[in-house]
Parts: C-alpha cells; structure tokens; sequence
C-alpha cells in the first residue's frame, strides 16, 4: 500500500522516490522527537537507547530494505574493537582501516555515474561517527592536560555499552544526513542534562520550529528552481552553443541552487535535534540559551559572505569541525600546516566517494582558499588597498565580489556534482579552464604584487 502512495507521490513532486523516501524520513524525525519529550523523557536510558536505536532502524529499513544490514555489522564491529582492544593507538587504527574500507568497497561496488540515494549515503556519516567515537574512547584514557579542550569534552572514560552505541549510531536526528555529534553529547541527552529546564524537557520548540520553517523554505527554493538549473543541462549541445558569459553565468546560479538540496536537509534535520533537546549549547553570554549545539548550517552567512573561506565555514559544519578534530589536528607530528590541509583534504575528497571529480574539487577549494588567503593579506598591508576596502565604493565592490566568489564557487562543483572526468572536462573546456588560469596565475603573481603594493618596513634602529 505505501508503495503505490509513494510512487503517485513522486510523480506529482517530479522527484524520486528515493529522494521523497529521505525527505519523508527526516521530517518523521520531528513526531519522534514530540513522543521522546512527552512520553519517555523520565524513563531509564535502557528504554531511550531501545528508542532510538529501533526508531532509526525503521527508517533506514523504509529507505534501505535489508540493506541496513551494512550499519548493523559496522556497529558490531566497531564495539567489539571498543571491547576487545581497548585505548591503544592499534583500536583506533584498526577502527579508522575497517571503517573507511567498508564505505569505499561500497561506494565501489554500487557507484553509478548519477547521485544515488543508497545505502552508503548515511553510511558515511555513521563512518566517521563510529571512528570518532574511536578516538573518543582512546583519548579517554589520557590525563586531561595531553587533551586540548575539545577532546576533554569529547573523551569517554568508560567502554560504552552495545545498546549505548547502537542508540547513538541510529539516533534518528542524524543517522540519515547528519549532523555529527559525539557519543558524549548523546549520553547527556539520554541522561535529560540538555535541557534549559532541569528535569523537563527542553523548551525547544519554538527554535526548532524556526529551523523547520526555514528548511522548507530552502527545500522550496530547490524544488522551484532545480529544474531550471538542472547538472544535466552541462552536458548538451545547447549549453555548449551558449557564448561564454552565459556559460559562467549558468554555473554561478546553478552553484547558488544546487547547494540547496543539502542546506534543506541540513537545516530540517537541525530542527529533529533541537526539538530531541541535542541541539542544546548553553548559555550566551547574555544569559541567552542557545540551540546551535547542532547546527550544520550557518545560513545568514551562507547567504551573504564574499569570502570562499566564509562559504566553507558556513556550510556542513559539524563535519568540517570532525574532520578538523579527529584528522587535521592529529597530523601536528607533520610538523607543516601545508601538508596538514592537503592531506585532510584528501580524505574529505576519498571520504565523499571514488569519483575523480572529488579530487578535482577539493584540490580547487585547497588553491582557491590559499589564493583568498594572500589577497587578504595583500589587502591588510597595503595602505591603498585597505582605504579602497573602507571607502564608499565598498557595496559596488562586494556586489563584484559575491558575483565573483559564486562563479568560482560553482567552478569547483561541477566535478563535485558530475562525478566521472569525460563529464567535468567536457564542462571545463567549454569554458576554457578559465578557474585553474585565473586562480594558478594568481598564486604565483600575488606574492610578487605583494612586494610591489606593500611598502617596505623600515628596519628598527640598534
């Protein structure tokens, strides 16, 4: 019978039925949510883990079938290595191999050339849950002061239980699309600590309303547009006949509509864990409570920051700040930041899957973001440039500068979007690799602008 419905469904949404099984799924987040807060919020965790666990489960079997079998033997195994190795740098390496070659034997064995809402969607967000929460166990065995503040927050001081790990893995708030949260957050969820109201639930309906509200608004501006802008039109003759400025033209509004599909995820989903009460960060330093402990989207400046680097740090954030954490801080033994970047970046890229155009693109946001770095510096010390930045021209500049930051926000997507490389090159050299000009000429011309912008400093008299 839900068969039927679902298919009459997506053909009047013109959307598949893989994708309205998601967006269903993460909306039924919120009624979860309303049952936790209203019927089992005071009971014992043992009932709270069964939840949680069960209620994901539910939905990864109406999304997935008996392919949730994947999860189930990941969290089996990830639990054993907690159980059986203990805090030894050995745990979290055997964590880390078996984790990550698990989502690329999958991603190997059911990667096509289109994107495809399959199993290994959520299951890379459970990949980097699970090993997260390896290196949460191990660093909980360290003294507080080899910790940096993060990972004390983080750290675990004793093995979780499997129906502990299991609730966390499958809480239905984020097993589907995220956001990332430790399993530490999680305890103090089912233990009724994140809550502006001690021993009620949270007052969190209002601000999880909000986060609805603007989710479906992102999802209506997708639905409205996507369809004009579509990954598909890059490839046919028409697009390739356009003169040039058309061409860069359709990249930056395809760019600025496409990222949609996954703020409107993002944002609903935010509001599931804020309503659940996870999403809950304390106070302000006005008093004020605050909802974003969740929060995988900064929207406003999505929305309005000139700088790539504000884009980046907008945009998926719970998995920017994991990665962050778990792999780029952990590379310090490196001894250089350079190789520190581009190795993150590199599992950011094997992570997402095993197309080539994840290469590409994360190869492109590493140049792009060293790029903005210099001219932001070029900017700061030289006194021209700094009293062009306060003049009154500035709004004129910013326009330029966001219709400039889109266009090579886009460049970047295309591979990240098309996957496979006869697509993203034919797109590439339909305009001429004008982003790898632009941005490769700028690395090596601006330090050499630089010394001629920037005026000596003058040599401190003995």
């Amino acid at each position: 019978m839900a068969a039927p419905l679902l298919e009459k469904l997506s053909e009047s949404l013109g959307s598949p039925e893989p994708a309205v099984r998601l967006i269903l799924s993460v909306l039924i987040g919120y009624p979860c949510a309303l049952v936790y807060r209203r019927f089992l919020f005071h009971q014992p965790v043992t009932v709270l883990h069964l939840f949680h666990t069960l209620s994901g489960l539910a939905l990864a079997a109406f999304n997935f079938g008996s392919q949730i079998y994947h999860s189930a033997v990941c969290v089996l195994v990830q639990f054993l290595m907690l159980r059986l190795m203990g805090r030894t740098v050995t745990a979290v390496l055997s964590s880390f191999i078996f984790q990550m070659v698990y989502l690329l034997a999958g991603y190997y064995f059911t990667a096509t050339e289109e994107y495809d809402i399959k199993w290994t969607m959520p299951h890379c967000v459970l990949t980097l849950k699970l090993i997260g929460l390896s290196f949460d166990y191990y660093d909980g065995g360290k003294e507080p002061s080899q910790l940096n503040a993060e990972q004390q927050r983080a750290a675990l001081p004793t093995v979780p239980s499997l129906l502990e790990v299991c609730g966390f893995s499958y809480f239905y708030g984020g097993f589907l699309v995220g956001p990332q949260f430790t399993l530490r957050s999680y305890q103090s969820l089912v233990a009724g600590q994140l809550t502006d109201s001690p021993g009620k639930p949270p007052n969190s309906v209002m601000p999880a309303m909000q986060r609805f509200g603007l989710g479906l608004l992102c999802l209506t501006i997708y639905a409205i547009f996507s369809p004009h802008l579509s990954d598909s039109y890059f490839l046919t003759d028409e697009y390739g006949a356009q003169p040039f400025w058309y061409r860069c033209v359709f990249i930056m509004l395809w760019a600025k509509v496409i990222l949609y599909k996954y703020v409107s995820c993002w944002v609903i989903a935010e509001g599931v864990c804020i309503l659940s009460g996870l999403g809950y960060n304390g106070v302000d330093e006005n008093g004020n409570h605050r909802w974003d402990a969740c929060a995988n989207m900064k929207v406003w400046l999505f929305e309005t920051s000139p700088l790539f680097t504000g884009t980046i740090s907008s945009f998926n954030i719970n998995t920017n700040a994991w990665v962050a954490r778990h792999v780029f801080k952990r590379l310090k033994f490196l001894g250089n930041k350079i190789l520190s970047q581009l190795a993150t970046l590199l599992f950011l890229a094997i992570w997402h899957g095993l197309h080539s155009g994840y290469i590409i693109c994360f190869s492109m946001e590493f140049i792009i973001v060293n790029v903005e770095k210099q001219v932001q510096a070029l900017v700061k010390d030289s006194p021209v440039l700094t009293k062009l930045a306060n003049s009154p021209f500035y709004p004129l500049i910013y326009v330029v500068q966001q219709l400039f930051h889109w266009l090579f926000m886009g460049y970047p997507l295309v591979p990240f979007c098309l996957f496979t490389y006869d697509k993203w090159l034919k797109v590439y050299s339909s305009i001429y690799f004008c982003g790898h000009l632009f941005f490769f000429t700028a690395f090596m011309v601006l330090p050499y602008l630089r010394k001629a912008l920037v005026p000596k400093r003058e040599k401190k008299q003995d």
